[in-house]
């Protein structure tokens, strides 16, 4: 069942929020602002960058062997990874001999979520109704459930023991003949599911551990499902160490915890070569740039992919930037409506016209920041663009005049009398 909490919000205190909310609203404008701003910057730098570094890519055919003449040039290579180097997970006692060694791990818990409604009362005051309701998830780290606000649910959730993911990478990975740069290890997926093999005594520590920790819980909680009805709290299954009765009905406390590799395979690079190690090259802006892609593929590809992240990221930033600055200008403009709240459907005629007005301010200031930034990171292809929409505007003033000038002409010719 669903928990809810009241709260009455008088028109003073209304008036004082959206006051304070004022200057809320200009940090967020000007956040916003300088968001827009460098993120034009930072899409023209990293296309320069891309675009000088793909003029001087080099493609190698064969880097089984060190080659002198390569050193300081950027090269393309599909190549096999290789590593000696064995990782393991002290805390399960877990190795391999791989790249990249992974540990996911995933708690059942009862999770909070909340939705607050308003309404408007004569006079300017509101009343706020939160309501709280509970959901059983598989979360990526424990829930503190005595932050709760239904009492029923406070200390509800509990652990077996509190965990991190973890990443192991190895030092030593070639490629070819080169070694990789750590940027690009950590560019290797680790998508091997790791098969486990741990020793009965080991799994009868664990399940003593876990049960212990269940039974401890059932008996301090009234509910009935809490009770334990199984044996075995430890279950392995593939890549999957799981601490609970059922892996296929899961109970608050129950714990996944998912181990992957990254094993030696053909991957495709581009980076700058640096003796008989590869690091990423430096474009003339500062800007860094190296690559790595799974099996094979041309530097083309490569560049394109680089080329489409790039602007995704772009259109991305430029949509949040937008919505920062449309939130700025209703916090800067939301005391108007806040003062009229005193008659409810006078402030809500003038709220939507609010929205309205900062919908279009946004749209509007963003387009000029944008606009701006190309001015100043792309002057020669702003001049250009801003030539054609003048010639725009101007043909079609200049066509409009000849159609009045027609129109008024027609209206002048007398008419023939048969």
């Amino acid at each position: 069942m669903a928990y809810q909490e009241t709260k009455n919000i008088s028109y003073g205190t209304r008036v004082s929020n959206s006051a304070k909310g004022i200057g809320t609203g200009f940090m967020l404008l000007l956040a916003a602002t300088i968001m827009l701003w460098w993120n034009e910057g930072r899409a023209v730098k990293t296309t320069k960058m891309l675009n000088e570094a793909e003029k001087v890519t080099v493609h190698v055919e064969d880097i089984s062997e060190l080659d002198p003449s390569l050193n300081g040039k950027l090269i393309h290579a599909t190549a096999f990874t290789h590593t000696d180097d064995s990782l393991s997970d002290a805390t399960f006692g877990i190795g391999a001999v791989a790249i990249k060694l992974e540990r996911e791990v995933q708690y059942y818990q009862w999770v909070e979520y909340k939705k607050t409604e308003t309404k408007d009362k004569i006079g300017g005051g509101q009343e706020e109704v939160t309501t709280y309701t509970y959901k059983q998830e598989w979360v990526g780290a424990p829930v503190d459930s005595r932050e709760f606000k239904d009492p029923a649910y406070q200390q509800s959730n509990f652990i077996v023991m509190n965990l991190e993911d973890k990443c192991y990478v190895a030092d030593n990975v070639t490629f070819g003949a080169y070694r990789l740069p750590k940027n690009l290890i950590y560019a290797i997926p680790g998508n091997i599911p790791v098969e486990l093999n741990f020793s009965e005594e080991q799994m009868n520590r664990w399940n003593s551990d876990v049960k212990t920790t269940f039974e401890s819980m059932a008996a301090s909680q009234s509910d009935s499902t809490a009770t334990p009805d199984a044996s075995c709290y430890v279950h392995v299954n593939g890549n999957v160490l799981y601490f609970g009765k059922r892996p296929n009905s899961p109970q608050i406390g129950d714990m996944s915890i998912t181990f992957k590799k990254a094993l030696p395979g053909e991957t495709s690079v581009i980076a700058e070569v640096n003796g008989d190690r590869l690091k990423s090259f430096v474009a003339k802006n500062g800007k860094e740039f190296s690559a790595l892609t799974i099996g094979e593929s041309s530097a083309e590809e490569m560049y394109q992919s680089e080329h489409t992240i790039n602007k995704n990221i772009t259109w991305i930033l430029r949509i949040a930037g937008l919505l920062l600055v449309i939130l700025g200008l209703k916090g800067i403009f939301s005391i108007l409506t806040t003062l009229l709240k005193v008659l409810p459907f006078l402030a809500n005629i003038v709220e939507l016209g609010v929205n309205l007005v900062c919908g279009v301010l946004g749209l509007v200031w963003s387009l000029l920041i944008i606009a701006l930034a190309w001015l100043f990171y792309r002057p020669l292809i702003a001049i250009v663009l801003l030539a054609i929409i003048t010639a725009l505007i101007f043909f079609l003033v200049k066509k409009g005049k000849s159609k009045k000038m027609a129109e008024e002409a027609a209206l002048e010719k007398p008419t023939a009398i048969d």
